[in-house]
């Protein structure tokens, strides 16, 4: 397993926890509400995560490329 495998769902925490601080401080400057801008940035927080991991599963590993050379194919 390579070092970038072990590291890879911390950035995509990383990504989320940004997304959460932009959302919810762009909400928190426009309303000055704090409570509001809590939940959006939860909200955006929890969509991100979500959104991330469906494309994560959907994209497939590399596999090895196949010999051309056999004579049966």
């Amino acid at each position: 397993m390579a070092r970038n495998d072990k590291t890879r769902p911390m950035q995509l925490v990383g990504l989320a926890l940004f997304a959460t601080l932009f959302i919810g401080g762009i909400v928190l400057a426009v309303t000055r509400n704090a409570e509001l801008a809590a939940i959006f940035g939860g909200g955006a927080f929890v969509i991100t995560i979500v959104t991330l991991a469906m494309i994560v599963l959907t994209m497939s590993p590399e596999l090895p490329a196949k010999p051309t050379n056999n004579p049966h194919d």
